[in-house]
């Protein structure tokens, strides 16, 4: 046998032996009964969330699962995905919709896919009393597109605008992701902004957040004194940021708050590196905001699936793998 024979059979045997976590129905078997068990009490006997004059033939439990298991696996082209489902998996998906169809449906059942995280984040940290607050770029086109592209823009609402990077110092053109975590960077809750909204603005948003009587650790992007003094007399949040220099007063700022803000940047590199959070094709702002979802809960998903496994809970490269 030839050289060239025995590097094609090597070749072959490896990815039929060693590829297990790229197996997509033996994953989706490990997210579609927590999903299930998550929202029991809202499924019906055909595993939908909603009522369908006509029952549809993909239960809404198995396309919120087939969307998490997309943002777990580093899946970042939806149709190479479906595609996949569709040949490779036909006998294991054989009620699978048009892929339209489904982004319909999966975007419809935000809501369902943000209250899981939420569930998922509260079984992870019950008795939490501190958290972390910051924010990330979600950019959808370059600054020199400002004025030609037309992605996310069906609504003047919604559409997105210009802001600035203070990372990359550069200026973008998108949407802010806020989010809350735990000091063991597990989820809390998460909001969405156009890029020009400044951080500080956000806080007005923490009075129906959920959060009450606790501290959030936050950056200088959200100071201001007035906001956090009314939002700790409304909802006991002690807002902590670190003082300006030239500030009347200055005291530097704790390195336990310095070190423990250092979690929300490891989430945020999760999010972006295994999630590809900053990979966006979508050209809807439902369909933007359905995949930031998607890919947050995933991102809890690995996490409780760790705390289930007796693994640490930030491990996520490889949960899936258990």
């Amino acid at each position: 046998m030839h050289l060239i024979d025995n590097i094609y059979h090597i070749g072959v045997n490896y990815h039929k032996n060693t590829n297990p976590m790229h197996d997509l129905k033996a994953n989706f078997d490990k997210i579609l009964p927590i999903v299930k068990q998550s929202l029991a009490d809202q499924l019906d006997a055909f595993g939908n969330l909603h009522h369908y004059p006509n029952k549809p033939d993909l239960p809404d439990s198995h396309v919120i699962a087939l969307s998490l298991l997309q943002q777990a696996l580093s899946i970042d082209s939806e149709h190479w995905y479906w595609s996949k489902l569709q040949t490779d998996y036909a006998q294991a998906f054989p009620d699978l919709p048009h892929l339209t169809n489904y982004n319909r449906r999966r975007n419809y059942l935000t809501g369902f896919t943000v209250q899981l995280a939420s569930v998922w984040g509260q079984a992870l940290c019950p008795d939490e009393d501190t958290y972390i607050v910051d924010s990330i770029p979600i950019s959808i086109a370059h600054i020199a597109r400002e004025h030609s592209t037309t992605a996310c823009r069906e609504s003047f609402h919604s559409a997105p605008d210009k802001g600035y990077c203070a990372s990359l110092d550069d200026y973008y053109i998108g949407y802010k992701l806020h989010l809350v975590v735990s000091l063991d960077g597990v989820y809390h809750s998460m909001e969405m902004t156009k890029a020009s909204v400044h951080d500080v603005q956000y806080l007005n948003e923490l009075h129906h957040s959920g959060l009450q009587d606790c501290l959030v650790l936050a950056d200088k992007g959200y100071l201001s004194a007035h906001r956090q003094l009314d939002l700790f007399c409304q909802t006991g949040i002690e807002v902590q940021t670190p003082m300006r220099r030239n500030q009347h007063g200055y005291r530097p700022w704790p390195t336990v708050f310095k070190n423990a803000r250092r979690r929300v940047e490891t989430v945020f590199s999760q999010l972006s590196d295994q999630m590809m959070l900053k990979r966006n094709y979508a050209k809807s702002f439902n369909g933007l905001r359905a995949r930031i979802i998607a890919k947050v809960t995933s991102v809890t998903f690995l996490q409780y699936l760790n705390k289930q496994n007796d693994r640490p809970l930030n491990h996520i490269k490889h949960a899936l793998a258990a």
